[in-house]
């Protein structure tokens, strides 16, 4: 697990999104700590921007939970991120799991998101858990360095992508299914550079709340994750050298980043029945200590 004396030595990635495996260190999408219990056992999962980060940790969880997983990622861009997760996928699934499968896609337009779907439909037949992950960001010191394409780019993947994912993944879920969207602690705090990524994550908060009210009496829970800093290909694609070096000294109680890995067994309980089926429209917060209200 992450400790206080983890070290980000100076790197940069000047496109995104960011690349996993050119990271010093890679960020920690396992431990031998986690004890599965087939919490998925035959469920069917799909995961957006499951080829790194949280995303890849959250795969591999719902993998040894019993959980058959897919997931995207962004074709020529992330291949190698995806390859080294679907391998990890394989080593991980067990049971009567199906092999997982990577399905390209830039997620901010509709017609890719019915494709994606339909792929993955076409493959395992349903959706059991939708988890809406894909994300990025780039610092502005000013509002006024924001223009229209960029914001448009940023809302695009960050939140048009919810309601695709979701509007086409719906006619294929079921009563018991689960939603589970990615926002972040900056929907809370506010970020002075990232001031178009955080509006795209209180946007996510409120999807959430709503989605969960308009799916409740179908039997599908809407939830949320909330992370804090955490060790993933978005901070190096979007933070410069010396807030790399930094970027261990969180302003949070416990005084450091967290790692994908203490992430997502957060979204093992919201996709798990058995632990939350009585949770609809809230959102966890794995961000180091971090009081947030709202």
């Amino acid at each position: 697990m992450a400790s206080g004396d983890q070290k980000f030595p100076p790197q940069k990635q000047e496109t995104q999104p960011g690349k996993e495996h050119a990271m010093d260190p890679t960020p920690q999408a396992a431990t031998k700590e986690y004890k599965p219990s087939n919490k998925l056992q035959g469920k069917v999962a799909l995961v957006t921007g499951g080829d790194s980060g949280i995303g890849r940790a959250v795969c591999n969880c719902f993998a040894l939970e019993g959980a058959t997983v897919a997931f995207t990622y962004v074709k020529g861009q992330e291949d190698k991120d995806a390859e080294d997760t679907l391998g990890m996928l394989m080593k991980s699934k067990h049971g009567e799991a199906k092999d997982p499968i990577a399905i390209p896609a830039d997620l901010g337009y509709d017609e890719n998101c019915k494709r994606v779907v339909e792929e993955m439909v076409n493959v395992y037949g349903r959706i059991d858990i939708l988890v809406n992950n894909a994300a990025e960001q780039h610092e502005a010191n000013s509002v006024e360095e924001i223009d229209e394409p960029r914001l448009e780019r940023v809302f695009r993947t960050n939140i048009f992508s919810h309601f695709f994912m979701v509007r086409h993944s719906l006619k294929h879920m079921k009563e018991g299914s689960s939603i589970i969207n990615t926002t972040s602690v900056i929907a809370y705090e506010g970020n002075a550079k990232l001031l178009d990524y955080a509006a795209t994550k209180g946007a996510i908060v409120s999807f959430t709340r709503g989605l969960a009210l308009q799916l409740v009496n179908k039997g599908i829970r809407v939830n949320g994750v909330a992370p804090g800093p955490i060790w993933t290909p978005l901070i190096p694609a979007s933070l410069s050298e010396e807030e790399i070096v930094n970027y261990n000294k969180q302003d949070v109680p416990m005084g450091r980043a967290g790692q994908p890995i203490e992430v997502a067994p957060s979204y093992v309980f919201l996709a798990s029945n058995v632990d939350s089926s009585f949770i609809t429209g809230q959102v966890l917060h794995p961000n180091g200590g971090t009081i947030v209200n709202g």
